[in-house]
């Protein structure tokens, strides 16, 4: 890697706004047919191959391209020939000695040793025959590596290019010793300013980290991209509690590191490691415990002379390399005595830390170290450090000298590790668990953990079988823990939907049921699954009671601590299915909030999905595309399937045939692939709401017809709606007729003004004469009651074509004006441009009201806005999002510009989209 990608959009890189504008003018001139050149210096991973990326992305170029090689460096004319390569074809346009030439220097005939000067003359011509068709750059990387006769030609070419449309942009390193290309423009590189470096660092890390040791990583990096983004991955961070990379580092760099320390005194190389061993880079701290080892004052002026390492107000490497291989170098008995050393100096104050040394320090089992680790995760769990805590557990768990004490310990660090997201640690620790001598309940307790990572990676029918077996063989153990793991089936089963078995839902609800009856005090939990088995087992209506029971008593307060956050998400499909959108709403909101407020990537990318589909709900869709985006990618860092059910939702509402088409056709794909039934039942879902948008009415029935025979839980709020919408419209009342009846016994059990307005809606659509007219305006003032803005258009709008067709076309107008308007705010762009056809009907033009236009924002920009809007501070949000303040601040910048606003008060009012 000899660069590094921000995740920015173009025009900007990430802290390199002014290196881009030399960049640009270079593409402009190019452009303009003015030609030039620039060469792009700086040590390896300062981003030198980020630039060239941004360029590459240039429109209206044709990019040719060559990469320097070490082992070609001694090949005449091998990069030469990599650049020319496309243009060959103009070749025979040129003179004989240039043509001549360039035969020779590629190999193509035998006549000797090619003329430099025709050589490269030769490549100028070509350049000029390329750029006659399409402005020309040329990207030449790795330049140090460039043989000799290659530089010489393109030197000679960029000096002389600049009557013609082509450029050359150079990419190499500081220590070149080229001086073919000393003479051209130059773009030095120099690390990132630190604000761009902690928000380098801030996108690497989701999680929790000590402040000190990120402090230590930015002073380390000395705002070198590459070392930002790979010190994350090469440094076993554990929540924020650092030690060196257990990986290898680039060998030839780590091999010259080591031959310097071999030659240095054993107190210089002890002090060197006590450096190392600690990652906050405390100079009183290495010299505390320097004089524990009995390291000499003068150690630290040898150590600073060696060059490896400053010691000031803080202690610094020259290079993050340096730090990993002087602790690695050391033998393990070294860097304990170190550690031990540390541990002893560290203030009590500081316990988390002092036992993470200890730790370190131990060359053997330890009770005493393990419950301090263990005291450390508790502390590390109340801040929110999830992270930080199963790191602790782990540690803990492995120096545990009782082999019942460490499995049991196992367990809960390995719980640990799952809600951060480190499957594979946790894996590892059930494994140990199951090495030792458990009982019959942790056992079980194992087998429910396993069942739970299996659905993290898999939503199919096998992690559905996983969890029930789980819960069976909890029953008789632990009644309340058998419970919870029925209710995580019950909702693994709703996710995997038509891909379970004909009875798995049933089992469930049957299963759970015929064990040890709810307590005399129920918890949450327990309402919430018997509502759930009532409702297979006896269905919507008999389940209404206890389903509102329980979603009210979650929405008063429960599931308040971190690890109740699966039973909000369990909780919000009851109360979408009892069309309580205030309670779906607030139920997701929290759930979101205790996710990131304790770190639990797992669990992560579920909340911002449910969250989502109330923003969609709402009609709140650039809030929701931006929830989307980021559960994509921590989905990805994960390496758990996408929530795609959301993006496609998004997509459609928004009446984007070709996304929604594009995300239909993979999340179908991939729904089949993985046996993951809701996924698919949400794309047909979003397919009908895009079609019934276009106007396409047979086609929305067709997409929705399988879903609406299935009638599946936590969809019994969508499907229907649109399967009605599709059949009246296609003349087929007699498919929507059984379905009418199915939703007006649920809507009528739910009374909310949400269920009872499209209940009224839906039936006015099966509804002849003046009867439906009635229902039309009952139906628009419930509706507007609720939280469904789009709802309340959309209603407007069928009420619009209904009186278009009874030809009262002055109040067909306004009714259909009004859709258009709310719709077009919305940003639901399918149906606005179907009202405006059927305001075109009535003989009118669709009319934008003043100010419907708003600034574009980009998703990250718009969901910044949205929450500062709120009254969010740049901290709050900053935390809400795993970036830093300074990073926030500088969004608001660029959304302040965009919008011509000065302050955070003027968003509040603001119509604003991405």
């Amino acid at each position: 890697m000899r660069g590094f990608r921000p995740r920015t959009e173009r025009p900007g890189l990430l802290g390199r706004r002014s290196e881009s504008e030399v960049l640009d003018r270079l593409l402009d001139g190019i452009r303009s047919r003015r030609g030039g050149a620039l060469v792009v210096r700086g040590e390896p991973g300062i981003g030198k191959t980020a630039l060239i990326d941004h360029a590459l992305a240039a429109p209206g170029l044709k990019v040719l391209r060559a990469v320097g090689a070490e082992f070609e460096s001694e090949l005449a004319f091998a990069a030469l020939h990599q650049l020319c390569k496309p243009t060959l074809r103009w070749q025979e346009r040129l003179p004989a000695p240039q043509r001549e030439a360039l035969d020779a220097a590629f190999g193509r005939t035998g006549d000797g040793a090619p003329n430099r000067f025709h050589a490269g003359l030769a490549v100028l011509n070509l350049l000029s025959e390329a750029a006659a068709e399409q402005p020309v750059l040329c990207v030449i990387d790795d330049a140090h590596w460039l043989d000799e006769a290659s530089t010489q030609a393109l030197a000679f070419v960029a000096r002389r290019v600049q009557a013609e449309p082509v450029g050359l942009l150079f990419a190499e390193r500081d220590a070149s010793e080229r001086h073919e290309l000393a003479c051209l423009p130059e773009l030095k590189l120099r690390g990132l300013a630190d604000g761009d470096a902690r928000r380098l660092l801030a996108s690497q890390i989701h999680a929790p980290l000590d402040g000190a040791v990120s402090d230590r990583i930015i002073a380390e990096a000395r705002g070198n991209p590459l070392a930002l983004l790979e010190l994350p991955h090469t440094t076993d961070l554990a929540g924020g509690f650092a030690l060196p990379a257990a990986s290898p580092a680039s060998g030839k760099v780590e091999a010259s590191y080591r031959a310097r320390l071999a030659e240095l005194p054993v107190e210089t190389r002890t002090l060197l490691l006590i450096a190392a061993a600690e990652p906050t880079g405390c100079p009183i701290l290495l010299r505390a415990a320097a004089e524990q080892l009995g390291v000499p004052d003068d150690a630290v002026t040898l150590a600073e002379e060696t060059g490896l390492v400053a010691i000031g107000g803080r202690v610094r490497f020259r290079h993050p390399l340096v730090r990993s291989t002087v602790y690695r170098s050391a033998a393990l008995d070294q860097r304990r005595a170190v550690h031990r050393a540390l541990a002893e100096t560290i203030a009590d104050t500081e316990p988390d830390r002092k036992a993470w040394h200890y730790s370190q320090g131990a060359c053997k089992p330890d009770e005493d170290v393990a419950a301090a680790l263990e005291r450390s995760a508790d502390r590390a769990q109340v801040r929110g450090g999830v992270a930080a805590a199963a790191a602790f557990l782990e540690k803990a768990a492995n120096l545990t000298p009782d082999p019942t004490r460490r499995a049991v310990r196992a367990v809960v660090a390995a719980r640990a590790k799952r809600d951060s997201g480190a499957a594979d640690s946790a894996s590892s620790l059930l494994s140990m668990a199951e090495a030792g001598p458990l009982d019959d309940l942790q056992r079980a307790t194992v087998a429910t953990l396993r069942a739970r990572m299996a659905f993290d990676r898999n939503r199919d029918d096998a992690a559905v079988e996983k969890l029930l077996r789980a819960a069976q063989l909890m029953a008789p153990l632990d009644t309340f823990s058998a419970r919870e793991t029925f209710l995580e089936a019950f909702a693994a089963a709703v996710f995997v939907g038509r891909f379970t078995t004909a009875d798995r839902m049933l089992d469930i609800a049957e299963t759970a049921r015929a064990m040890s009856p709810t307590p005399s005090e129920p918890r949450p939990l327990d309402r919430l699954l018997d509502g759930l088995t009532t409702q297979v087992r006896h269905g919507y209506t008999a389940a209404v009671p206890e389903l509102r029971q329980a979603v009210d008593v979650y929405r008063g307060g429960a599931g308040r601590d971190a690890y109740d956050v699966g039973q909000l998400w369990v909780a919000c499909g009851p109360a979408m299915d009892l069309w309580d959108d205030s309670a779906w709403r607030a139920l997701a909101a929290r759930q979101l909030e205790l996710v990131r407020s304790a770190g639990m990537l797992a669990e992560l990318p579920v909340a911002l999905s449910y969250r989502a589909l109330a923003h969609v709900h709402a009609g709140e869709f650039a809030d929701a595309a931006a929830l989307v985006d980021e559960a994509h990618a921590i989905a990805a860092e994960l390496g758990t399937p996408a929530m795609l059910h959301v993006d496609v939702t998004v997509a459609a509402w928004r009446g984007d045939e070709e996304r929604t088409t594009r995300l239909a056709h993979i999340a179908t794909r991939d729904a089949d692939a993985r046996g993951e039934g809701r996924l698919l039942s949400a794309t047909e879902y979003a397919r009908t709401v895009l079609l019934n948008g276009l106007g396409r009415y047979d086609a929305a029935l067709e997409a929705c017809q399988e879903a609406g025979d299935l009638d599946e839980i936590s969809f019994h709020s969508w499907i229907p709606v649109e399967l009605i919408e599709a059949a009246t419209h296609a003349g087929r009342p007699d498919l929507a007729e059984p379905v009418m009846k199915l939703l007006s016994e649920r809507t009528a059990a739910s009374g909310s003004e949400w269920a009872l307005g499209t209940e009224l809606r839906s039936r006015a659509l099966l509804t002849e004469g003046p009867a439906a007219e009635k229902l039309y305006q009952e139906a628009i003032e419930r509706l507007a009651r609720s939280d469904g803005a789009p709802h309340v258009a959309r209603a407007r709008l069928v009420y619009g074509e209904w009186l278009r067709r009874e030809g009262r076309r002055s109040e067909a107008r306004v009714e259909l004006q009004a859709a258009y308007e709310q719709l077009s705010v919305l940003g639901a762009a399918a149906f606005a441009a179907r009202a405006a056809r059927e305001l075109a009907a009535t003989g009118a033009r669709a009319r934008k009201r003043v100010g419907d236009a708003p600034t574009r924002l980009t998703a990250q920009e718009f969901q910044i806005a949205r929450m500062v809007a709120t009254g969010a501070t740049s901290k709050e949000v900053g935390t809400q999002l795993f970036l830093s303040p300074r990073t926030i601040d500088a969004h608001l910048r660029n959304i302040f510009r965009k919008l011509g606003i000065t302050s955070r008060r003027q968003l509040r009012d603001l119509p604003l989209t991405t």
